[in-house]
């Protein structure tokens, strides 16, 4: 059966191969700096100021609200592309000097409602639409068979590049577009394996492990058994899995009498082994830390899909996997969860 928690992970999960897509492939040309005029008129905005991030995730403008409720600036840009950002949602801009680019929509609706007028207005309307279709072509088609799933899949791709090839587009936008296009569509097919992995282990009793232990030995998932068991798969050059790790140390210490083990999974290669055990030691990293066999070939590794980290993983005590892409250490929901099984 597919749930709408499964529906809406894939939502989340397509919105975040999105912004590293966007962060990987934007990029400026080396034009000289012309001024573009921008203006935003947002309902139900998130905040009076929005940003304007370049390549770099670095600010490049900030344009506050002004007294008629809009966001209106003339600013310098190189030609290429950005992220506009009101609070946490985003939106990828193309930006070329001499653009007078009118933006229109509801935050509440941020994706859907995005449209575009004025000049530049057919670029940019061409990169709303396609984030729109790619979140909703994960939504609707990640849940299907393999066959099923490939012939709605290579439609898309054929559709979408034939409308940018008939498009009357700036030519260095197309030329970009059209590569960040051909990454995009590899992440689906990314997605979409690590999605059918998630159904398939979801309920069913986990993969295991033997994998070497930091503090001597090897552990198996088995040794684990009559305790719940968070994972986290992480690597020693991962940022964002570094960033979790005062939180998880946080809920590690709240927990560390309960019925739980926090096992530590790095992928690091093996000849960052030495590198593993001195940030382990250094950070003095607590719970189980261990050290897959074959990094991102470790059977357990695969068997659960993964091709991207952090990725965490919640079993019960029978060694049943609840979720295969839990909730982060970060994230305040997930000591709720952990108080109702526990408890």
């Amino acid at each position: 059966m597919v749930t709408f928690e499964f529906i809406n992970q894939q939502k989340n999960n397509m919105k975040k191969i999105v912004l590293i897509l966007c962060a990987l492939a934007m990029t400026t040309f080396g034009f000289a700096q012309e001024k573009v005029n921008f203006q935003a008129d947002i309902a139900n905005r998130n905040g009076d100021v929005i940003y304007i991030k370049d390549n770099k995730n670095v600010i490049i403008k900030e344009i506050k609200i002004d007294n008629n409720g809009l966001f209106s600036d003339k600013f310098e840009v190189k030609d290429g592309f950005y992220l506009m950002f009101d609070g946490q949602e985003y939106a990828q801009l193309f930006l070329k000097s001499g653009f007078d680019l009118k933006l229109k929509m509801d935050a509440k609706l941020f994706d859907e409602t995005l449209s575009f007028t004025g000049k530049g207005s057919e670029e940019n309307n061409f990169l709303a639409q396609q984030a729109i279709s790619n979140e909703v072509f994960g939504t609707e088609n990640f849940a299907k068979d393999k066959d099923a799933f490939y012939l709605v899949f290579d439609a898309k791709k054929k559709a979408d590049f034939e409308k940018l090839e008939k498009g009357d587009f700036d030519a260095n936008f197309k030329a970009q577009v059209k590569k960040n296009m051909t990454q995009e569509f590899f992440g689906m097919q990314m997605e979409y394996k690590s999605s059918q992995a998630l159904k398939n282990v979801v309920g069913k009793v986990a993969a295991t492990f033997d994998y070497e232990n930091h503090a001597g030995g090897k552990t198996k998932l088995t040794d684990l058994e009559g305790k719940y068991v968070y994972i986290d798969v992480w690597a020693t050059w991962c940022g964002p899995c570094r960033g979790e790790i005062p939180f998880l140390q946080k809920i590690e210490e709240k927990y560390h009498d309960k019925k739980i083990a926090f096992v530590s999974i790095s992928v690091d290669e093996d000849k960052d082994h030495e590198k593993w055990k001195k940030f382990v030691t250094d950070k003095s990293l607590g719970g189980i830390q261990l050290f897959a066999d074959k990094n991102w070939n470790s059977d357990f590794i695969t068997a659960f899909g993964i091709n991207s980290i952090p990725r965490f993983i919640l079993i019960d005590p029978k060694g049943v996997v609840l979720s295969a892409d839990e909730l982060r250490p970060s994230d305040p929901k997930l000591q709720e969860k952990l108080n109702s099984l526990l408890n």
